[in-house]
C-alpha cells in the first residue's frame, strides 16, 4: 500500500493498493525527488474518467511497469477535481507542448515542479502512432541522466508559456478601452452562436459534442429581450435533441458528460454533478418561457437522480458516477431484447419500441435507451411509465459505477443555485428542504473554525485543501439563491461573508480579476487565473454575475465596482469568443440590461411567488426577514415594490398589478 490510503479523494484512494509508490500532492514528495536528484512523474485525472482507468490498469497496476516508475521517478498522483490549480497549471503546459490537453495527464517534471515533457494517455504498448509508456519513462531517465541541460532548457521555455494564453486574453480585454461592455457585444456574441449552432441535431460544432448550457441561458436572454422565434427554437431544437438522445438517462434521469456522435444518441456515459445542476437549471428556464411540460419533466427527473443517487444523508451532493461497471464502459445502463422481456413480459413490445430496443441494438450490440425518433416527445403515457418504473427497479440489481463521493464546495454551490431556483419556480417543498440542508451541511462542513473555506469534503477523512476562487465564487450565487428562495436573511449573510473571503483572498490588485489561489495558498511555479468558461462557469465569470446580482440586494458599491471591474477586463474577448465566455456574457447582460430590483414586504406569498414563478434572469428578489439593503428602507408592509434605473414603480398590492409590472420580459 503506498500513501493513498488517506486521502479525501476517492480517486487516489483508487490507486492505494498499486504497486507504484505513490505520494499525494505534498512538499515530501518534492523533497525526496530534490534530495534523490530525480525527476517528479505527475499523473492527473479524476475519479469518473475512462481512459484514466485503462492506463492505471495497463501500468499503474502492473508490477513491473511500477518497478520502473519507483526506480527512475519520485511519482505523484493528483484528482483534478480536488486541485484544479495544478490541473490548470500542467494542462497549460501539456498543451503548448502538444497542441493539445485531457486526462490522464501525464507530465515529467523537475524537482522544483517546472515541467519539461507532457503528454495524456500513454498505452503500455506501442500503438496507434503513440509511443509505449515504459519507453517514454527510459527516454526521459536517459535524458535526464545525460543531456540534462536539454531539458532544463525545455522546463524554463515550458514554464514561461504556462499561463501566457491567459495573459494575452487579459491584455487584449484591458487595452480594449475602459468602457463597460454593452448591447453591440452582445449582439455580436449571439449572431456567433447562431451561426455556429448546428439546427439538425443540436449543439454547437460537430461531435464530440458538450451541452454547452451557458451558450444556451445566453440565448434564453436574447430571445427574453428580442422576442425572437428564431432564436427560441436554437434553443428548443438542443434541448429537445439532449433529452430525446442517450446522453439522458431515460429510466433514471440524469445526463451523461457528452455525447460522442452528433446525434447525442453514444454518451461517454459518466455522470458529474455540476452537468446536472447546469442542465437542471437552463430546462428550468426553458420550462419558464415555453411552458412545456417535456422540460419541466426533464428538471423534476435530473433533480431527482441527484436527490436518490448523488446526495449525503447529511446533505452535501457526491461528485459524479463513473461510466464504467464492471469493467464495461455504459455496460450498466443499456439493454437488449431478452432483459427488457424478461422484466416486462407482455409490457415488453410497446416498451422496445418506445425507448428503440431492438436485436442489432445501437451500440456494442445493445441499445442505449433514447428517443430519437421522435424528438421531442418526452411525455410518457401510463403504460409506458409503468414500465419505465419497473426497469429502473430492475436496473437497480446490477452492478452499479463507480461513485465518487467527495464533497466538492465549487459543484455543490453550483447545484445549490439549481436547487433553489428550482424550488421557488415551482413551489417545490421538497427541493427548498434540501437546498436548506445543502447550505446548512456546506457552512457547517467545509469551513474551517476560523471562516476558511475549503474545497472538499469526504466522510471518512473530513474536509481538507483549501478553496478556490471558484469555490468561492460559486458559493456566493448559492447562498444569494437560496436567500431569495427561502426569505432568511441568514443566506444574505452568508453571501456577504463569502464574497468579501472571495474579494480579500483572490483579488489581483494590480490586474484585476481573480486569481485561482488565494493569497495565503500553496505558491506554484505559476498563479493562474481561472478565465474560459468551459464544463464549469470560470471563477471570474461567476463572481462578476454574482457580486452584481449581491450587489443589487444588498447596495453595497464595491461589490459593483469589482463585477464591473472583471467585465471591463474580459469582455472585449469575450465577444470574440462567446462560447469561452458564455456565462461572463450573462453578466455583461445583467449590466447592459440593469437589474430589476423587487422587494416584497410583510407576508404576501401570493406577491413572491409571481416574482419566483416567472424568468426574470436580471432581476433579484428581497422578501421575507430584512436585512441591511436600500430595499427595505421605508417600505410598507403588504405592497410589493419594483425598482430599475434607480427609478421605483408606484408600489402595488395585487398580482395583476404585479404582473404588469414585470411585463412580457421582451424590451
Amino acid at each position: 500500500m503506498n500513501r493513498l490510503a488517506g486521502e479525501t479523494s476517492p480517486y487516489l484512494r483508487q490507486h492505494r493498493d498499486n504497486p507504484v509508490d505513490w505520494y499525494p500532492w505534498a512538499d515530501e514528495a518534492f523533497a525526496r525527488a530534490r534530495a534523490e536528484d530525480r525527476p517528479v512523474l505527475l499523473s492527473i485525472g479524476y475519479s469518473a474518467c475512462h481512459w484514466c482507468h485503462v492506463m492505471a490498469h495497463e501500468s499503474f497496476e502492473d508490477a513491473d511497469t511500477a518497478a520502473v516508475m519507483n526506480e527512475l521517478f519520485v511519482n505523484v498522483k493528483v484528482d483534478r477535481e480536488e486541485r484544479p490549480d495544478v490541473d490548470a497549471i500542467y494542462m497549460d503546459a501539456t498543451q503548448a507542448m502538444t497542441g493539445h490537453g485531457g486526462w490522464p495527464m501525464t507530465v515529467f517534471m523537475t524537482p522544483d515542479g517546472r515541467p519539461f515533457y507532457c503528454g495524456t494517455y500513454f498505452p503500455n504498448q506501442r500503438r496507434h502512432g503513440m509511443p509505449a509508456f515504459l519507453d517514454i519513462c527510459r527516454a526521459v531517465d536517459d535524458a535526464w541522466r545525460n543531456r540534462r541541460d536539454d531539458l532544463l532548457e525545455q522546463a524554463s521555455n515550458l514554464t514561461e508559456a504556462m499561463g501566457r494564453e491567459s495573459l494575452i486574453d487579459i491584455e487584449a480585454g484591458a487595452n480594449g478601452g475602459d468602457g463597460l461592455p454593452g448591447t453591440e457585444l452582445l449582439t455580436a456574441a449571439h449572431r456567433q452562436l447562431r451561426e455556429i449552432h448546428d439546427d439538425r441535431w443540436g449543439g454547437f460544432g460537430g461531435p464530440p459534442k458538450f451541452p454547452q448550457t451557458m451558450s444556451l441561458e445566453l440565448l434564453l436572454r436574447a430571445h427574453q429581450h428580442n422576442g425572437s422565434e428564431g432564436t427560441l427554437a436554437v434553443v428548443r431544437t438542443s434541448l429537445d435533441a439532449m433529452a430525446s438522445g442517450g446522453i439522458f438517462d431515460h429510466l433514471g434521469g440524469g445526463f451523461a458528460r457528452y455525447s460522442v456522435d452528433g446525434q447525442w444518441l453514444v454518451p461517454h456515459f459518466e455522470k458529474m454533478l455540476y452537468d446536472q445542476a447546469l442542465l437542471a437549471r437552463v430546462y428550468l428556464h426553458a420550462w419558464q418561457v415555453t411552458g412545456a411540460p417535456g422540460y419541466r419533466q426533464v428538471v423534476e427527473e435530473t433533480i431527482g437522480y441527484v436527490l436518490r443517487d448523488l446526495r449525503h444523508p447529511l446533505g452535501g451532493f457526491f461528485s459524479a458516477e463513473d461510466a464504467d461497471s464492471e469493467g464495461e464502459e455504459g455496460r450498466f445502463y443499456v439493454w437488449n431484447p431478452a432483459q427488457v422481456r424478461e422484466v416486462l413480459g407482455d409490457d415488453a413490445e410497446a416498451a422496445m419500441e418506445w425507448y428503440g430496443v431492438t436485436d442489432v441494438g445501437n451500440f456494442e450490440g445493445n441499445t442505449i435507451l433514447n428517443r430519437i425518433p421522435h424528438r421531442g416527445d418526452l411525455l410518457r403515457p401510463p403504460e409506458i411509465e409503468s414500465a419505465r418504473a419497473r426497469l429502473l427497479a430492475a436496473r437497480g440489481s446490477r452492478v452499479r459505477p463507480g461513485l465518487d463521493d467527495k464533497v466538492l464546495a465549487e459543484w455543490n454551490g453550483l447545484m445549490l443555485s439549481t436547487l433553489a431556483e428550482a424550488a421557488a419556480a415551482t413551489s417545490s417543498g421538497e427541493w427548498l428542504a434540501a437546498a436548506i440542508a445543502t447550505g446548512e451541511f456546506l457552512l457547517r462542513e467545509l469551513r474551517r473554525p476560523d471562516g476558511r473555506w475549503l474545497r472538499s469534503w469526504q466522510a471518512d477523512a473530513g474536509a481538507k485543501t483549501l478553496a478556490f476562487a471558484a469555490d468561492h465564487a460559486a458559493l456566493v450565487d448559492g447562498f444569494t439563491r437560496l436567500a431569495e428562495a427561502t426569505g432568511e436573511a441568514r443566506w444574505i449573510a452568508a453571501a456577504i461573508e463569502t464574497a468579501e473571503a472571495m474579494l480579500g483572498l483572490f483579488w489581483d490588485d494590480e490586474g484585476g480579476g481573480l486569481f485561482t489561489t488565494g493569497h495565503d495558498g500553496e505558491a506554484l511555479v505559476a498563479r493562474p487565473k481561472d478565465l474560459l468558461d468551459n464544463a464549469t462557469p470560470s471563477a471570474n465569470s461567476m463572481a462578476a454575475a454574482g457580486l452584481l446580482r449581491l450587489a443589487g440586494l444588498t447596495g453595497v458599491d464595491r461589490y459593483q465596482q469589482r463585477g464591473e471591474a472583471i467585465l471591463r477586463l474580459l469582455g472585449p474577448v469575450a465577444g470574440r469568443h462567446p462560447t469561452a465566455f458564455a456565462h461572463l456574457l450573462g453578466a455583461v447582460d445583467l449590466l447592459d440590461s440593469g437589474i430589476t430590483e423587487v422587494a416584497v414586504v410583510g407576508d404576501r406569498p401570493d406577491l413572491v411567488a409571481e416574482v419566483q414563478h416567472r424568468y426574470l434572469p436580471n432581476a433579484v428578489l428581497a422578501w421575507g426577514e430584512p436585512y441591511e439593503s436600500p430595499l427595505w428602507h421605508a417600505r410598507e408592509d403588504g405592497l410589493a415594490y419594483v425598482c430599475r434605473d434607480f427609478a421605483c414603480q408606484a408600489p402595488v398590492a395585487d398580482v395583476a398589478a404585479l404582473a404588469a409590472q414585470l411585463g412580457s420580459g421582451h424590451s
